[in-house]
C-alpha cells in the first residue's frame, strides 16, 4: 500500500515537472509577443515618417528626431521582453 503510494506520488512529481517546461515555453512566447508588437510599430513608426518627409522636407530634421526617439523607446520594449523570455526559459 505505501509502495503503491509513493509510486503514485513520483509519478505526479514527475508529470508536474513536465507540465512546468511546457508552461514556461507558453510564458517565454508570450513575453516575445511584446518584441513583435514593437517591430510591427517601428515599422509603422517609420513609414509615416516617410511619408511626413516626403509631404514637408523642411521638416527633415524635427520629423527624423521624433523618429529615432520613437524608435529608441520601443527597441527598449523589445529588448526588456526578450530578457524576460530568457529569464523565464532559463531561471523559473
Amino acid at each position: 500500500m505505501v509502495y503503491s503510494l509513493l509510486a503514485a506520488f513520483n509519478s505526479v512529481l514527475f508529470l508536474a515537472a513536465e507540465v512546468g517546461d511546457g508552461l514556461k515555453a507558453i510564458g517565454a512566447g508570450l513575453a516575445i509577443l511584446g518584441a513583435l508588437g514593437a517591430g510591427l510599430g517601428i515599422g509603422v513608426a517609420t513609414g509615416k515618417a516617410v511619408e511626413a518627409i516626403s509631404r514637408q522636407p523642411d521638416a527633415d530634421g524635427k520629423i527624423r528626431s521624433t523618429l529615432l526617439l520613437g524608435v529608441i523607446f520601443s527597441e527598449t520594449i523589445a529588448l526588456y521582453a526578450i530578457l524576460i523570455a530568457i529569464l523565464i526559459l532559463f531561471t523559473i
